[in-house]
């Protein structure tokens, strides 16, 4: 069944995926790919450094499964609450914000050379997207397209099949790189707005605090706002973007996220079924011109006012 809404614009519907298990789900829900697939588990669950031709394995089956369809793996996201057993393991009082993901990586380019190295190859003759989790600033950004860029040259000097394509991405999750926007977009292929650590970023709030989860709301006016500027700057610049988070795998929220311009979500299998069945039953241009005007509004929360709106419109919730 197509993610159509009634006056007829494509919603891209992906999932989140982290185990091969996961890659079954895109058969039995029709999933247009995989936005997000979280290559740390497999690191997560090995006493040391997996060998290269073990993850080259693992990502080509993924691959293989996908038959085509788009898959986009994420570099490491190690470090904080994802410890991995053969690197030591630092006791921070933030670790959301402290050593991790691509700070490790550029700390230990190796890592990062290993893993883009299996990748490559296990996509020899293919495309291959990847993404690098928690830039902060185009230079983390470039620093890491270097390596990926170099590793790619080393396959066509060993004379070694190598993608038929490269794309480089980046999650959009660290506030300060929406300030330079302008030059991270003449670079990327595309962008993926990663909601769950972003909105604890934007709000300075541990997602975790239970004292703190109900008083920032997503579907705040600032919250909403600052994602429609990254998704028109990426309009503008005719770059693709997708947002992957809890966030987008509830109806309510996925509705909001749409009337703000996106039309590539990644979510959870298991909330794809509630997403499409909603998107189903909205008519795009009304929503759009609905919450264009409440972003500007001084109020704590959208959430009632939005909930309002989609009864009203018989919009499946």
């Amino acid at each position: 069944m197509p993610s159509i809404t009634r006056d007829g614009v494509r919603i891209q519907l992906f999932i989140n995926a982290g185990l091969q298990a996961d890659m079954a789900h895109l058969d039995a829900l029709g999933a247009d790919g995989v936005g997000l697939f979280r290559t740390e588990f497999q690191f997560m669950v090995s006493a040391t450094l997996p060998r290269l031709e073990a993850q080259q394995e693992f990502y080509k089956n993924v691959l293989d499964v996908a038959q085509g369809r788009p898959v986009v793996f994420r570099t490491l996201d190690i470090g904080g609450d994802k410890a991995v057993p053969f690197l030591p393991r630092e006791d921070e009082e933030n670790p959301a914000m402290g050593w991790r993901a691509i700070r490790i990586a550029l700390e230990r380019p190796v890592l990062l050379r290993y893993q883009l190295r299996a990748l490559m190859a296990a996509a020899a003759g293919r495309t291959l997207s990847i993404m690098f989790p928690m830039i902060a600033d185009m230079s983390e950004f470039k620093a890491a397209r270097n390596i990926a860029l170099k590793e790619f040259a080393r396959f066509e000097r060993l004379d070694i099949e190598r993608p038929a394509k490269l794309e480089i991405g980046t999650m959009l999750e660290v506030p300060s790189l929406a300030w330079q926007l302008d030059p991270l977009l003449k670079l990327v292929d595309f962008v993926s707005i990663g909601t769950n650590d972003l909105m604890q970023f934007f709000f300075a709030s541990d997602r975790s605090n239970p004292r703190l989860t109900d008083r920032y709301d997503l579907l705040s006016p600032p919250a909403l706002s600052f994602i429609r500027m990254v998704v028109k700057a990426c309009d503008r610049a005719g770059v693709p973007v997708t947002l992957c988070g809890e966030m987008a795998g509830r109806p309510l929220e996925a509705m909001a996220l749409i009337g703000l311009g996106l039309r590539r979500l990644s979510i959870s299998p298991m909330t794809v079924g509630p997403v499409r069945r909603m998107i189903r039953s909205l008519n795009v241009k009304q929503l759009e011109d609905y919450i264009l005007d409440m972003i500007d509004l001084e109020d704590h929360s959208l959430r009632v006012k939005l909930r309002d709106y989609a009864r009203d419109h018989l919009i499946e919730l």
